[in-house]
């Protein structure tokens, strides 16, 4: 789910893209390029989250456990 401040980021970089000289291929090719960076980044935010939650859960004391 994305912040406030993140759509606002997002809309600010649509705006820009929508304001250059581009053919309709390339903007759509600069929309593309956004939108999968943008899965990039947030596959790599997932999996740093996972590890660490993995790695929490491998390194407690066993009194600690759950």
């Amino acid at each position: 789910m994305k912040s406030n401040l993140e759509d606002k980021f997002g809309s600010v970089m649509y705006d820009r893209i929508s304001e250059l000289q581009l053919s309709a291929t390339e903007r759509q090719a600069a929309i593309n390029a956004m939108r999968d960076a943008d899965t990039i980044v947030d596959a790599i935010l997932w999996v740093t989250r996972k590890v660490e939650q993995l790695g929490a859960f491998l390194f407690m004391k066993p009194g600690i456990k759950h």
